[in-house]
């Protein structure tokens, strides 16, 4: 198997160690039924658009350490036009940013141009340096004016110290508190991913560094944290080696006791002591082996994406099953080749119901099961009278494409 660079998100161990638990759980697949201070130049990046066009929904998807940004309808030629948003340090080592995980746009605090959040590893060292989420403004309205200024960044402690921690999922509240996953132990035992939300401000007054922001952990026994949905100020958080959990709040306004968090875990972090967790929709049934992304679907439902088995479900509102949306064709295994269909992992809804995922291209290799090198894909299912579609290939040969969003000007 090739090595991807330690700072790429989403780390292959996860499919390495993890792929024997997971092929019992496939096996059941037809059934029914206190942060730390980052002190950084604040950076802008920008690159040369490869086309520009009237405002228009716009997939946001980090590849290769990278962050690109793809038109929602292809050009003449037939391909879907992109521009590179985020050069990561291996192309850009003055002003480049390593960029990765779940995407999440969220309302700016001065009225301003749109911000967003991404994970942002930049400098990421063996015990985990500054591996945290950033926050970005994003400037220009059409594809090829997009560019995006780092303004901030939420760096919590980690479980696993001596680890390389894997920074994932986000999402925003109504009032602007900010929820995040990361992985945690992705192999064994009950787990130790964390679900912690984050309190304004977020960003610094325009000086150059970026603040410490405080913050509360909500949980911090979470087998391989995933994607993160936040609905009505639901907290939904998928978990491959666990399911979809529902964390109905009410949730804490500060990292102390009076607003809630007046625990502290084995980093002498802020605990919140009591949290309501609700097991959502589990794992196992219906090609679900390992819940991943998260996304809207119509007539207030979810979708579930499962990579390893290729698999994305629709759900009710209450988390019944609907429908499979995707799957692999009929007899196709993984091996050497991914399926045909991809892997999804991040998974995105566009104004019009278009589904979009990010397929980071799973492959068996040399008895190893994880991402192949360059062999990542973004991909989109349209509906025709409501019946999903083949998915579509918007862009081939990226390098483990992990999370997605979509932005609407």
């Amino acid at each position: 198997m090739p090595t991807r660079p330690r700072s790429i998100r989403y780390a292959a161990a996860l499919f390495v160690v993890v792929a024997l638990a997971m092929v019992a759980a496939a096996a059941c697949s037809d059934e029914s039924g206190s942060g730390n201070t980052t002190s950084t130049e604040s950076t802008t990046t920008t690159a040369t658009p490869t086309a520009t066009g009237p405002s228009e929904p716009l997939v946001f998807n980090g590849q290769g350490n990278q962050l690109d940004a793809y038109a929602t309808e292809p050009g003449a030629d037939g391909t879907f036009p992109s521009r590179r948003v985020i050069e990561s340090t291996a192309t850009d080592p003055d002003t480049g940013r390593d960029i990765n995980a779940q995407i999440c746009f969220m309302e700016p605090d001065d009225g301003g141009d749109p911000w967003f959040i991404a994970g942002e590893d930049t400098d990421q060292d063996d015990a985990g340096g500054s591996a945290g989420w950033g926050i970005f403004r994003l400037e220009g309205s059409t594809l090829g004016e997009l560019r995006a200024t780092q303004l901030g960044k939420l760096v919590p402690t980690y479980q696993r110290a001596n680890d390389n921690p894997e920074n994932y999922g986000c999402g925003v509240l109504s009032d602007g508190r900010v929820v995040t996953t990361d992985v945690g132990n992705q192999a064994s035992g009950d787990g130790d991913g964390q679900l912690i939300i984050w309190f304004p401000p977020l960003v610094g007054d325009g000086s150059g560094e970026f603040p410490e922001v405080s913050y509360c952990k909500l949980d911090i026994t979470l087998a391989t944290a995933q994607s993160i949905l936040v609905r009505d100020d639901r907290v939904y958080v998928a978990a491959a080696r666990g399911g979809v959990y529902l964390y109905p709040g009410p949730f804490p306004t500060s990292a102390d006791a009076a607003g809630g968090c007046a625990g502290s875990d084995a980093t002498g972090a802020p605990l919140a002591e009591v949290l309501e967790r609700q097991v959502f929709i589990e794992s196992g049934a219906n090609g679900l082996a390992t819940p991943a992304g998260l996304a809207d679907a119509p007539d207030d439902g979810f979708y579930v994406s499962s990579v390893f088995t290729g698999v994305i479900n629709e759900y009710g509102p209450d988390g019944a099953f609907r429908r499979t949306i995707l799957s692999p064709p009929e007899g196709e295994q993984l091996g050497a080749e991914s399926f045909s269909t991809g892997t999804p992992l991040g998974i995105g809804v566009g104004p019009d119901g278009t589904l979009y995922f990010a397929d980071i291209g799973v492959v068996v290799a040399d008895g190893r099961i994880g991402p192949g090198n360059g062999n990542g894909s973004l991909r989109r299912i349209l509906f025709v009278d409501g019946a999903p579609q083949e998915p579509e290939m918007m862009a081939g040969e990226l390098a483990f494409p992990d999370g997605i969003s979509i932005w609407a000007p």
